[in-house]
């Protein structure tokens, strides 16, 4: 009959499902839960703040943060060092346009990009002064 088959078909004992986190079910590294509480603590008096503002926030940030990590990494490789320093972070920074327009803030231990403007070097030329 109808009623047996039914029986038969729902578990006996349903296992609690393990919680997944929203960084996990989009996919992110950066953590979801974390942004929205400060996105409600930050915008509103009430707080509200739609579930999907959080994932995107996250998105964004841990886009910028792997940009700039992956210049950064270029920029060790090519000074052949293991380490990441600030350094390395404003040469990857400057470097790139869309970033340098992005991140205007002083990096400290940075230094300075090298630069020398045209008019200060001095052109070899074969004459000699007064000739």
């Amino acid at each position: 009959t109808m009623s047996e088959i039914k029986e038969k078909v729902v578990p006996e004992e349903k296992k609690p499902k393990k919680p997944v986190s929203r960084s996990a079910k989009a996919g992110l590294q950066f953590p979801v839960g974390r942004i929205h509480r400060h996105l409600k603590t930050r915008v509103t008096p009430q707080g509200r703040v739609g579930a999907a503002a959080a994932v995107y926030c996250a998105a964004i940030l841990e886009y910028l943060a792997a940009e700039v990590l992956e210049l950064a990494g270029n920029a060790t490789q090519e000074l052949r060092v293991q380490r990441i320093t600030p350094r390395h972070l404003q040469l990857a920074i400057r470097g790139d346009e869309e970033l340098d327009s992005l991140i205007k803030a002083t990096i400290p231990g940075g230094g300075v990009i090298p630069h020398i403007h045209k008019t200060l070097i001095k052109k070899k030329d074969g004459k000699k002064k007064g000739q």
